[in-house]
């Protein structure tokens, strides 16, 4: 499924080159990578969201939610060529869906319309897909990572939470509801995802290690939005998210015989399976 190609020495035809896609002055890939936006009322941020995006990438996926601010219009004006996709339903999970359906990238990543994520780290998470893993999920928590944009009751809860999933189902994530991540498309085979809300990225990561798939956690550092509120409530999301990680059922004892024969075990610390 993957390509890694070194920069070409010095007197390489480029013609034998030519088919790579340059990401970085040590690392060229095959693979199209898409990157979708879940978006409504982001018209403010959306600039600042797609100046830092790489120009190797593929194509920009956004599910515009029904937006009444030019959200749309803006997106197009700063990512010419932007792919924009009407959202069907309601709610983050359902246009994150969405957007996964209208890619054709072999790489997704997933990033926020808000201008908490950086786009200049979607180069590590691809650099870990090419290398190996499925998942790449990103961790504010991991060394190296970090966060503007939480209070000590949303920290308090991620860590509950994620503890939870961590041993209900054998996984090792330092971080749990976090929505900057990228996975190769034929994940989406292996995680059926069913839920409409933020809870949207604890299901992914639950299912992610329920059904086997390698992860590398990548350390993200998360910004302040922007501009504007966000519409994640602490306390009624994260009742959702706990409901979802109740009604998983663990495969643990399956699982820590994956995690044994894992190629990417004890790769570092922000790393699990």
């Amino acid at each position: 499924m993957s390509s890694v190609l070194r920069q070409p020495a010095s007197g390489q035809d480029p013609l034998m080159a030519a088919e790579y896609r340059p990401i970085s002055s040590h690392l060229a890939i095959t693979p199209p990578v898409s990157v979708v936006i879940p978006a409504m009322n982001e018209a403010e941020n959306l600039p600042y969201v797609f100046k830092t995006l790489p120009d190797w990438i593929h194509e920009v996926v956004l599910v515009d939610g029904n937006s009444s601010d030019g959200t749309v219009a803006v997106a197009r004006e700063s990512w010419p060529g932007v792919k924009v996709v009407e959202q069907r339903g309601k709610g983050k999970g359902d246009a994150l869906i969405t957007g996964f359906e209208a890619c054709t990238g072999d790489i997704i990543v997933m990033v926020d319309a808000d201008g908490s994520a950086d786009g200049h780290e979607i180069v590590s998470y691809v650099s870990a897909l090419v290398s190996g893993a499925d998942f790449a999920k990103g961790s504010r928590f991991a060394n190296g990572g970090g966060t503007d944009d939480m209070t000590f009751i949303r920290k308090l809860g991620n860590w509950a939470l994620c503890t939870v999933v961590n041993r209900k189902f054998g996984a090792r994530y330092t971080d749990l509801c976090y929505g900057y991540n990228a996975f190769w498309r034929h994940c989406l085979d292996k995680i059926d995802l069913d839920c409409t809300g933020f809870e949207i990225e604890t299901l992914i990561n639950i299912r992610v290690v329920k059904a086997g798939l390698r992860v590398q956690e990548i350390p993200s550092y998360e910004y302040l939005r922007i501009h504007g509120t966000s519409n994640l409530r602490a306390v009624r999301d994260g009742l959702r998210v706990l409901k979802v990680i109740l009604g998983e059922r663990s495969n643990r004892r399956a699982l820590r015989r994956q995690v044994r024969h894992s190629p990417l075990l004890g790769q570092g610390r922000g790393e699990s399976s």
